[in-house]
């Protein structure tokens, strides 16, 4: 309605504006975002702060009225040392968790797609503790203690062979309760440190769930958190229970051991059941909660019980057989998970691709709406990637480098430290996706670069039309740079065939069932020789070895990122795209910055919003922030409120990844509420940033008309590819960052704060 209102002729403003900035990934100091030397902190704490510059040194404020103020929440998201083990250790929890967000818009709940998504998340527990099974009970407990060869010169193991068999079980066991245990001390310190932060007054939360990013108390998901934590140490432990159990029926079948087997089990069906049903909340009144959080806490007191009672069964000291090959059960529950795994992975993405074909979307969603069951496929494979390289390589250890298989037979008198045909299956699968995703990367950048060099150099000619000769390397340098930044929308197909292929390898690792490993299929199908079952062989060992300097790789990755700002950078793209989610899935995965960050600046808003104006300017990631924010604002707040974002990912990441969330409607209606005082700054050379409404390709008009038509625009980067008089090398490329140091950007900021109704402004001061 105020469109056209700019600032008075002598730009000094009638009313306090203050423009807020949030930044993106990776983080920064408060001082680069304000551009100012010396800063105090106004609101906040040293984990997420709003900071001013201090009056008195440098500028503190622009002339005329305008404020200046900066938001600064890197420290939510840790540091580099934080990230790095989190994408390593919790990866899998982390991409489980936004696979549930990526669903299509289809106007509903999401259907089958987050019971689905629940159940998987389960399963990656269960995968992780069957892991810790797999290295403390089975190859230490059961096939390396039992042999003298493999307790020879190791004290810290010869102390268990004194011990029974039984009660030996019983003490490993407490291993993998241990790493459960860690595991939920830190998901509910996250909990309590970063999660269920205040939202403003009329902004609690009636009802959870993750229909609508703009519900009221959205962010706040504590109650769904502590559920989850609830039922997944249940489902760990009742999966410690069905293993300890199963190997007691193979020592000592008595009925006792069948009736808590077969409890054990039941508990592990109701946690399943209640998995599948979203957590709904009630009025809080007297002795009142949440209306399934009783039967949670049953659930976890009744498989308390049962795993105590598994353990005192275990512990009675009753020595059986020597035993021979691996723990009883241990193997078949393995595959059996992974056929789980295996069977819901196709559900969900039949499910995803019928909901894909009634989804509201305007534009072609990210890997035609399948990003969902991309993620989910990706957490179970770097689940079995990593349990794999753990089990092999601890076994590695404690056989001296000997791993049993066609290449290499038992020698006589060792243990035969066997890790189940699963791994070695995952080991082989893994080797192959890696290898295929790689050459289908290197292929999409040759078979694409002519093409985003030929967009490119109609960019660099509009741009520069007349360069002087001395200029032309310089002109070639940013063609090169626009061409790299156009490669993020041709990732497409090198996803596509990480699916297929790890969709492929989940349902062959399930072979296992039947006992059939790569090297027994071999001569069963293709009737292979001795000599090329060895290779075979051979070449799953390498892929255990692959996947080992994966992870090494990774920790490398977070060390190099202490050095190297763009390392940095990379590592916090995926680090904060995936812990922007509230953990309504993996209650383990890393916790949620947002559900702090957006109730703290929605707060903040609305109290600049009663003095006056605000300006959100949201840079990159933050431009996100400030989207999940204005729909959080009361109605009364938003007249007094513009939006300003630069290098953003808001439609060329997030409302093609995430379309029920942040999709084209939503980002439509972000501009109606504002009443469309809304500026988009991006560039060319961005890899990351974009337009939010507007065509991206040059020489194309606007894919709408106004008001949206009129919220993006386009900065040349860089100004010039000639060196200015006064300087001696050219103008640099900025890229992604910094937006707010050019001169529109300055601009931008004025003409939104014209455009903001004084008199709104000056009814709220005087209020």
């Amino acid at each position: 309605m105020n469109r056209d209102r700019q600032l008075p002729e002598d730009g000094t403003l009638t009313h306090e504006v203050v423009e807020l900035r949030v930044h993106g990934v990776s983080g920064t100091t408060a001082e680069t975002l304000l551009d100012h030397p010396v800063v105090i902190r106004v609101a906040g704490d040293d984990n997420a702060g709003f900071y001013r510059p201090r009056p008195g040194f440098g500028i503190s404020d622009r002339p005329g009225g305008l404020k200046v103020e900066a938001y600064r929440w890197g420290a939510l998201t840790a540091g580099a040392a934080v990230r790095t083990l989190s994408l390593l250790f919790l990866l899998p929890f982390m991409l489980v968790n936004l696979a549930v967000w990526a669903r299509p818009a289809t106007g509903g709940a999401g259907g089958l797609i987050g019971p689905l998504c629940r159940l998987l998340a389960a399963t990656l527990t269960a995968a992780f503790v069957l892991s810790v099974v797999g290295v403390s009970i089975d190859l230490v407990g059961w096939q390396c203690v039992g042999y003298q060869p493999c307790r020879a010169g190791r004290g810290y193991l010869a102390w268990l062979g004194s011990i029974p068999l039984g009660p030996r079980l019983a003490i490993l066991a407490l291993l993998p309760i241990a790493a459960l245990r860690l595991l939920w001390w830190l998901g509910a310190r996250s909990s309590r440190a970063f999660e269920a932060f205040p939202a403003m007054p009329g902004q609690a939360r009636d009802a959870l769930g993750e229909d609508r990013i703009d519900e009221p108390g959205f962010w706040n998901d504590a109650i769904v958190v502590r559920r989850l934590l609830t039922l997944h140490v249940a489902v760990g432990l009742g999966i410690l229970d069905t293993i300890l159990l199963g190997a007691q029926i193979h020592l000592r079948p008595t009925p006792v051991v069948y009736v808590l087997f077969g409890t054990a089990w039941c508990l592990l069906a109701i946690a399943a059941v209640l998995l599948c049903r979203p957590a709904r909340a009630i009025d809080e009144g007297p002795g009142r909660g949440p209306v399934d959080m009783r039967g949670v806490r049953r659930l976890r007191q009744a498989t308390t019980v049962v795993t105590l009672l598994a353990l005192a069964y275990t512990v009675v000291p009753l020595e059986p057989e020597p035993p021979h090959g691996q723990l009883p059960g241990y193997e078949g529950a393995v595959a059996a998970l992974i056929a789980v795994q295996a069977g819901l992975l196709i559900a969900l993405t039949v499910t995803t691709w019928n909901q894909r074909r009634r989804s509201r979307a305007r534009t072609p969603l990210w890997l035609g709406g399948l990003a969902g069951p991309l993620l989910a496929t990706a957490a179970v494979a770097a689940a079995y990637g990593f349990a794999a390289a753990l089990v092999y390589r601890v076994a590695d250890f404690l056989d001296r480098s000997d791993i049993p298989n066609p290449a290499r037979p038992d020698r006589p008198g060792a243990p035969p430290l066997e890790p189940p045909v699963s791994y070695r299956w995952a080991a082989l699968a893994g080797l192959a996706a890696i290898m295929v995703v790689a050459i289908a990367a290197l292929w999409r950048i040759v078979a694409t670069r002519r093409r985003r060099r030929r967009m490119a150099e109609q960019i660099v000619r509009r741009d520069f039309p007349d360069p002087p000769p001395e200029a032309l390397p310089q002109r070639a340098a940013v063609r090169e740079v626009v061409a790299r930044a156009a490669f993020t929308e041709q990732l497409g197909p090198i996803f596509i065939v990480f699916l297929v292929l790890s969709l492929l390898g989940v349902a062959i690792v399930a072979l296992d069932l039947i006992g059939v490993g790569p090297s027994e299929l071999s001569r069963y199908l293709a009737r292979t020789d001795g000599q090329a079952t060895t290779n075979l062989s051979l070449v799953t060992d390498v892929g255990i070895y692959v996947i080992g300097l994966v992870a090494a790789g990774i920790v490398v990755l977070g060390l190099a990122s202490y050095r190297s700002e763009g390392t940095r950078r990379s590592v916090a793209v995926i680090w904060d795209l995936g812990t922007f989610w509230p953990r309504t899935v993996h209650p383990f995965a890393p916790p949620c910055y947002a559900e702090r960050a957006v109730p703290e600046l929605a707060k903040r808003i609305g109290a600049l919003a009663r003095r006056g104006g605000v300006i959100l300017s949201g840079h990159s990631h933050g431009s996100v922030l400030a989207a999940a924010t204005l729909l959080q604002l009361p109605p009364e707040v938003l007249p007094r409120v513009a939006l300003l974002t630069h290098g953003s990912p808001l439609h060329r990441l997030y409302s093609r990844l995430c379309p029920a969330f942040l999709g084209d409607d939503v980002l439509y209606e972000i501009g109606d509420r504002i009443g469309w005082r809304w500026v988009n700054l991006w560039r060319d050379t961005d890899p990351i940033g974009g337009p939010v409404f507007s065509a991206h390709w040059p020489g194309q008009p606007p894919r709408v008309p106004p008001p949206a038509g009129t919220v993006d625009r386009r900065l040349r980067d860089p100004v010039e590819v000639t060196v200015p008089p006064d300087d001696t090398v050219p103008p640099r490329i900025d890229q992604h960052w910094p937006y707010h140091t050019d001169p529109q950007y300055e601009a931008a900021v004025r003409e939104l704060a014209g455009r903001l109704d004084p008199d709104l402004l000056h009814l709220s001061r005087d209020r």
